[in-house]
């Protein structure tokens, strides 16, 4: 979802920004959200600190959050710093903040839907970013809100989550990314 956002935010600004800077962001956040995290759960697998890529128990879940905190951080110092594009620094603090509380409560043995995180954090700031431009994207809230309900969904019919991990990974991506709107927005 964190390139989910930074593409949408790149196709929807209207601000001014290179080409070669679009680019050279994109291709940074996707080898570090994407590549880098299959490749980090793969060494995980391979060295028995987790025993399936569902994350499963509370416990396999505490060095997969620890290792996306240190992402999300390596993203917003290095390559989307304050001073450049604010509005996407302050995307990734709210996943920060999202992937902490996780991680909290992963070690207080709670379990928290993951996906509802990433879906909720990135529907917040799409509406935030709409709010912002003052563009309309109602057709895109729309579409996330059937996102939102379908992935909810699923994590129920796959067994995956109880309605209440749904609810509070709803509320640990929406509201760090609404919080954060006091420093951007």
């Amino acid at each position: 979802m964190p390139l989910l956002g930074v593409l949408f935010y790149f196709s929807r600004t209207p601000r001014y920004i290179p080409e070669p800077i679009v680019k050279a962001k994109l291709f940074s956040v996707t080898i570090l959200t994407i590549v880098l995290p299959i490749l980090l759960f793969y060494l995980l697998k391979t060295l028995k600190k987790i025993d399936s890529f569902h994350l499963e128990t509370t416990k396999e879940r505490v060095l997969p959050l620890v290792l996306q905190c240190a992402i999300v951080i390596l993203i917003f110092t290095r390559v989307l710093p304050q001073n450049e594009i604010p509005e996407l620094y302050f995307f990734f603090i709210g996943i920060l903040c999202s992937t902490l509380t996780c991680l909290i409560l992963a070690l207080m043995d709670i379990k928290a839907s993951i996906h509802m995180i990433a879906a909720a954090g990135f529907f917040m700031f799409a509406v935030a970013i709409g709010i912002h431009f003052q563009i309309n994207i109602n057709g895109s809230i729309a579409l996330m809100c059937i996102v939102l309900g379908a992935i909810a969904s699923s994590r129920l019919h796959m067994k995956a989550h109880t309605p209440i991990e749904l609810v509070i990974g709803f509320f640990i991506g929406f509201l760090p990314q609404l919080i954060m709107l006091n420093y951007w927005l």
